[in-house]
């Protein structure tokens, strides 16, 4: 591939690149919202799929990034964050029991369970939507703070449970990591816009225990645990593509943690490299290994979704999400360590990106090719959100010590 001056971090056509990407996103997201406002599965060209489920974690993300949206003066945000906002306090919000469903069912029906990952989720929508000033914000943040404490959150392992019943009665034995990921990201989010440090705290105390077991295994990340936290290493492997547990390690998530773990590390020790060095370092190796394991494993780009334990493709479709996170990644380590490496990571995920991964006809990013770049829908049909993609046009060039809401508020003073 020829690295073209549009991929290349820091030139002009690099920079008119993403922004370009990120209005065609938000345009994409329009159609999201149900009348009652929790989001809507989007299709291949943006069409709700008003048959699916209407669930809590897509809802947050939509109200997240159109309250970014709002603070990047995106036409039509302020209108669309609200509704998203307004699923959220209404039909997805359980007033009976506490917490947020998992979700709607098309009939109206709940989808059972309370999900850690979709608190945290409601957590960093709720932050974002301060941000924007959208009336209610406030309101959403304290109710799942308050929620997500009592309910999710250990203080004595300092890490976060997973699965509740729908009455907050019975615990799920599964602990799992991708969770405790999107904890660790709305905890930032929450420190930052609202100076409560205690939840960056915590953050580092989530980060500790998956640097400390990542380390143990060659720096591939255990996602699935038991209730006392011992790594379940061959969980699901009769189900290796499972859309939320899937066997082995997932690279994506290891080069995703590489950003968090750097986000924190710089906001916690500011100049303090020494402090700030350990996890920088571990940052780079989670990193490093993922692109190692499943960059082009298969002779063709792309990022295989998981991995076995000594690190051989085991889901070789490639999902969208990851390579967001690789263009995130590349970025920021190029930023904090200088290094031209990552810098011509993220030409190279760019150039992927534009040629095979970006639909130039529909909008948006396909959410799934196969080993061969075909797009294929058997884990992620259509395109249910534009979190993911969105952040990998902003991330970029955005504060590394910031989450990316508060970085673009801060942009745009």
């Amino acid at each position: 591939m020829t690295m073209k001056e549009k991929y290349q971090i820091d030139t002009t056509e690099n920079k008119a690149f993403l922004k370009e990407m990120t209005e065609e996103l938000l345009a994409f997201g329009h159609r999201f919202p149900s009348p009652e406002g929790g989001a809507y599965y989007l299709g291949d060209d943006g069409t709700p799929w008003i048959t699916r489920p209407r669930e809590t974690w897509i809802t947050c993300r939509m109200a997240h990034v159109y309250s970014i949206g709002c603070l990047l003066g995106h036409k039509g945000s302020e209108e669309l964050a609200d509704a998203a906002l307004r699923g959220l306090l209404g039909e997805l919000s359980d007033n009976e029991n506490g917490g947020w469903y998992a979700g709607r069912k098309a009939d109206g029906d709940i989808l059972p369970d309370k999900q850690c990952y979709a608190h945290a989720f409601v957590i960093l929508a709720a932050s974002s939507l301060i941000l924007a000033h959208r009336p209610g914000a406030e309101e959403l943040l304290e109710r799942a703070l308050k929620v997500y404490d009592e309910r999710f959150w250990d203080e004595k392992e300092g890490l976060a449970v997973d699965t509740w019943n729908t009455e907050f009665t019975k615990l799920d034995n599964y602990r799992g990591i991708n969770a405790n990921m999107h904890t660790v990201e709305a905890f930032l989010a929450v420190a930052d816009v609202t100076g409560k440090e205690e939840y960056r705290k915590r953050a580092g105390r989530v980060i500790d225990h998956v640097i400390t077991w990542a380390r143990e295994n060659e720096w591939r990340i255990p996602e699935h645990f038991t209730s006392d936290w011992v790594a379940d290493l061959e969980c699901n492997r009769d189900n290796p593509a499972d859309q939320f547990k899937p066997y082995g390690a997932t690279p994506g998530h290891g080069i995703e943690w590489g950003r968090l773990i750097t986000q924190w590390a710089t906001s916690t020790y500011g100049d303090d490299k020494s402090a700030a060095l350990p996890y920088l370092e571990a940052a780079q190796n989670l990193y490093n290994r993922a692109i190692a394991d499943a960059w082009n494993a298969d002779g063709a780009p792309g990022i295989v979704y998981t991995t076995d334990w000594n690190g051989k493709p085991v889901v070789r479709d490639r999902m969208h999400w990851t390579l967001a996170e690789a263009i995130n990644t590349s970025a920021v380590l190029y930023r904090v360590t200088g290094d031209e490496k990552y810098a011509s990571d993220y030409a190279m995920f760019l150039t992927y990106l534009d040629e095979t991964v970006r639909d130039h006809v529909n909008g948006s990013w396909f959410h799934q090719l196969d080993e061969k770049n075909q797009v294929i829908g058997t884990v992620w049909p259509g395109k249910s959100d534009i979190y993911h993609a969105l952040q990998a046009t902003l991330i970029p060039y955005e504060q590394v010590d910031l989450s990316v809401a508060v970085s673009v508020k801060e942009r745009m003073k």
